[in-house]
């Protein structure tokens, strides 16, 4: 157990309420006021008993936890035997200081490397090949709320449950993507695609389309006759998602309404690295001028390029999307419907490019919601009025340290770009860099939380989309700590990220014999990060 010297200030106790997590302030409050009064009806002790006692008490509560995140080397004290005569109700702890760190009270305590038979069996759930989520619960009348219809106000720090599960469940559709894709990247410069199979987390779904992107940048003549000896890398044309729609009526019915997923990988081919280079901005094709922007609409070259670019046996992302969510809108007329784009890194911005046409394609459009992980910036700020006006909902799953999400314009912050626009009568050139803007609200999150990542985690790591869904798997607020009860998996970290996660949970895997090879069940979600 615990002990702390007694030339701890009983202040000290105040600064639990200085932790603003929800609903702890509140009990603490309690817990003092119930303290107060106690000690009224008795001869009140000395000041260094009365530290004594309510430290004790702190460390038989704490000792009733069952953290994930770390242990406590105990601090010498020669009154070790007046901290050990309060300890008799356990359960109070369990609500009273569930998820307390004491490194933010009292950084001087270190972690050890020891862990209790608690911590132990805890880990191995983590390292299980499986997750172990609640059961999901029914969203109902409120599936408008959690799909954006008030842009997630007040859902977002701190993070509501529902919606931390439904963003966890969209990421997953966005791995099932880069899984599909890795298994079987190449595709037939003389022949159409193949039926590809997808593996999809969540079997109420079934996939009714393949979507594939194309890119137009022309090649030098060597590299087409060498192409053949290059394989997959140099194809102009490669699968990069799918289209999935709701059949269980069960799952319709906890959603409140038939969803229609649309999922999209990120950068995965030589050629889709060469387009995310093409960092200049280029009007929208199809620009209403009745959208009431301010300016002309205009995204990244080398986006629109694999977006509205056709191949040679496949058509462009932007007419086989369209088509599939015409045709199925016409099916499931009449019943309530919402289409939910998701994607990571170059899927994200692909993402919006879908959700703008989408949202008009048909005079009943359904809903449409966006949630993207890692994603770059797309546009200039028109761009982001366009989907305002069209009603397009975006939600951007950002981690702080993922560089990714600041660029194009990396080097300028929005803040400068704001003041430059000023600066130059309120226009800034559309065809400098510097007019990118992002669109949405966001939820942010940060490598630095997870008590399982190293602080200095590297670029790959940040940008990785199971590293965001652990992230937001374990995200409670941004004034509180990791949550001590997330319970995704840890062995999909440890596969691809083993360099990136604290040596103290690496030996402790390898000490539990944990498999931590990639089981063919795992999705691959690596993807390298995109310079645009």
């Amino acid at each position: 157990m615990m002990q702390i010297t007694s030339t701890v200030s009983p202040h000290n106790l105040h600064k639990f309420q200085a932790i603003r997590c929800p609903s702890f302030t509140f009990r603490c409050h309690q817990h003092q006021q119930a303290s107060s009064s106690s000690s009224s009806l008795k001869q009140p002790p000395s000041q260094t008993a009365s530290t004594r006692l309510h430290l004790a008490n702190l460390d038989k509560l704490l000792e009733t936890q069952k953290p994930l995140v770390q242990h406590h080397q105990p601090i010498n004290n020669n009154n070790n035997n007046n901290n050990n005569n309060n300890i008799n109700d356990q359960k109070k702890g369990r609500t009273f200081l569930e998820g307390l760190n004491l490194g933010r009270l009292w950084p001087e305590i270190k972690p050890t490397d020891e862990m209790s038979p608690r911590h132990l069996k805890n880990l191995q759930r983590l390292l299980s090949k499986t997750a172990e989520y609640s059961p999901r619960n029914i969203l109902g009348s409120r599936w408008r709320e959690y799909h954006g219809s008030d842009d997630w106000k007040g859902m977002l720090d701190p993070l509501d449950e529902n919606l931390r599960r439904e963003v966890v469940r969209y990421g997953e559709f966005v791995q099932a993507a880069y899984q599909a894709f890795h298994s079987d990247p190449a595709m037939s410069p003389e022949q159409p695609p193949h039926p590809r199979h997808v593996s999809l987390p969540d079997r109420s779904y079934r996939v009714t389309k393949s979507l594939y992107a194309t890119s137009s940048i022309g090649m030098p003549k060597w590299v087409d006759d060498v192409a053949p000896d290059l394989g997959w890398m140099t194809q102009r044309s490669s699968w990069v998602g799918y289209v999935a729609v709701c059949d269980d009526r069960r799952e319709i019915a906890r959603m409140g309404r038939r969803d229609i997923v649309i999922s999209l990988r990120g950068t995965s081919t030589c050629l889709e690295w060469a387009e995310n280079l093409r960092a200049h901005l280029v009007d929208m094709p199809d620009h209403d001028s009745k959208s009431r922007t301010q300016g002309k609409p205009k995204v990244e070259c080398g986006f629109m390029s694999l977006y509205k670019t056709r191949g040679a046996h496949v058509p462009s992302l932007a007419e086989s999307v369209v088509e599939e969510v015409r045709r199925l809108i016409q099916v499931y007329r009449g019943e309530e419907l919402s289409i939910t784009v998701t994607g990571h890194s170059l899927g994200a911005t692909l993402a919006l490019l879908v959700a703008d046409e989408i949202s008009s394609c048909d005079e009943e459009a359904p809903p449409v919601a966006v949630f993207s992980f890692g994603g770059p910036r797309v546009g200039n700020k028109a761009f982001g009025e366009r989907l305002r006006w069209k009603k397009v909902k975006v939600l951007r799953i950002v981690n702080s340290q993922d560089v990714i999400t600041r660029v194009p314009g990396m080097l300028v912050s929005e803040e400068l770009e704001q003041k430059m626009r000023k600066v130059g009568g309120g226009v800034l050139e559309d065809r400098t860099p510097l007019a990118y803007s992002h669109v949405g609200a966001e939820l942010v999150v940060d490598t630095k939380m997870s008590p399982y990542l190293k602080p200095d985690a590297d670029m790959a790591c940040c940008h990785d989309l199971e590293a965001y869904l652990h992230l937001v798997d374990g995200f409670l607020a941004s004034n509180c700590p990791f949550r001590s009860n997330a319970k995704r998996s840890l062995a999909r970290l440890m596969q691809d990220q083993s360099s990136n996660v604290k040596k103290l949970y690496i030996s402790k895997a390898k000490a539990l014999t944990v498999n931590l090879t990639r089981h063919p069940s795992f999705s691959i979600s690596n993807c390298l990060p995109s310079p645009s």
